[in-house]
């Protein structure tokens, strides 16, 4: 009997015995991504408040410690997507999840009582290299998986609804990590963060294992020769929504605003509406496109939060933003997918979404030192004018 049976979808080889592809991204999957996911969310409003108020450190020490976790994804992104081209989107991620509960450990210790600040926070900035580590591992894993367990040809789908899952989790983490951390403590925002990928690595464990079909694999720095354009995109795209994660809570804080805590909620509704009903537009309309118009529309949302006179037109800054970040990851990712070979998509995955850990990791600091010297409202003004550079950049790529 053959060996490879042909997948309709992919339009490459597929192992005999391998699931077929589905309709739509499978559930297991998403679920697992999400429950992983929380990890992320829950500290993302706790820990400015904890290394700022309670430790004593300046904005730009806050912007270098939450950068630091991006720093070290976009160092082992490659690694990640080598594990995942040879071993499968599953093995990635559960590797992923164990990093990112030791992660949650080292974020409960950091927070027991009895350190001093400089000692508590060297044991945060480790907790964030190690989530940074796990992370990687985690999302390249489970978006390669997403997409092998429906074909290329749905990637902007699959890409969308892994999005969906990890902003859900965003938008539900933030609150419920702010809501733990002041009638609770840090030490119960840690137990969660330690419980979320425990529960993703459960999951992932028993759902069905999605590869990409096997082939000539071209080195991962030429990967990133291929899709730079695309990546470079995605970068400006991230350093609005990096400005919301980092500065939002200290921002509303300075105000006198109190509803900090769902910040990310708004950014997360209108994310995620759009998702659900756009989703396929990458695949449809092709990726280019979609993503211009979505890096415009994020400009105007960080322009609202920066002219914000009350937390209401702030927080519909948020949720205008998340309208526009909504599809420029799917909207790329396709664009990015069609530029290497099939066996390659799981190092295209992690190089792609370096790029998007790299402005993570420079807009941290970076805000934190726009924050320092113009204020917290400044850091909106960077976040359009880097979405408007991003439009900028497609549309000149485009032509």
């Amino acid at each position: 009997m053959s060996a490879i049976a042909s997948s309709p979808r992919d339009g490459a080889a597929r192992p005999e015995g391998a699931p077929l592809p589905l309709s739509r991204p499978s559930p297991g999957v998403i679920a697992a991504l999400f429950c992983g996911y929380l990890a992320v969310g829950l500290p993302l409003p706790v820990l400015p408040l904890f290394i700022h108020e309670r430790l004593g450190f300046s904005n730009f020490v806050v912007g270098l410690v939450i950068g630091i976790q991006f720093l070290a994804t976009v160092l082992t992104r490659g690694y990640a997507g080598r594990i995942t081209d040879q071993q499968g989107g599953r093995r990635s991620a559960l590797q992923g999840a164990i990093g990112c509960a030791l992660a949650g450990v080292l974020y409960l210790v950091a927070a027991l009582p009895g350190w001093s600040a400089g000692a508590a926070l060297s044991i945060v900035v480790i907790g964030r290299l190690m989530a940074g580590f796990g992370e990687s591992q985690f999302v390249t894993g489970c978006v390669s998986w997403s997409i092998a367990s429906v074909g290329p040809t749905r990637a902007g789908l699959s890409m969308s609804w892994t999005g969906i899952a990890m902003f859900a989790a965003l938008s539900i983490g933030a609150p419920v990590g702010m809501t733990l951390y002041r009638q609770m403590g840090l030490q119960a925002v840690m137990l969660a963060c330690i419980a979320a990928p425990a529960a993703a690595w459960m999951l992932a464990i028993g759902t069905a294992g999605y590869r990409s079909p096997a082939g000539v694999r071209i080195p991962f720095h030429r990967v990133v020769g291929q899709i730079w354009r695309q990546g470079a995109g995605l970068t400006l795209q991230g350093v609005g929504l990096a400005g919301l994660t980092a500065f939002a809570s200290l921002f509303f804080a300075s105000r006198g605003w109190t509803h900090a805590g769902v910040v990310m909620t708004c950014f997360g509704a209108g994310f995620i509406a759009v998702r659900l009903m756009f989703g396929h537009l990458p695949d449809k309309i092709g990726g280019n496109t979609v993503a211009l118009w979505s890096l415009m529309v994020e400009a105007i949302g960080q322009a609202l939060v920066w002219g914000a006179t009350h937390e209401g037109i702030a927080l519909a800054g948020a949720f205008v933003t998340g309208l526009g970040c909504a599809l420029v990851y799917p909207a790329l990712g396709v664009e990015a997918l069609k530029r290497v070979p099939p066996a390659n998509r799981g190092s295209a995955i992690g190089a792609f979404a370096a790029f998007l850990d790299i402005a993570y990791g420079i807009a941290g600091p970076t805000a934190g030192l726009v924050a320092g010297h113009f204020g917290y409202a400044a850091v909106y003004v960077l976040g359009a004018a880097s979405a408007l550079l991003g439009a900028a950049l497609i549309l000149v790529g485009d032509r």
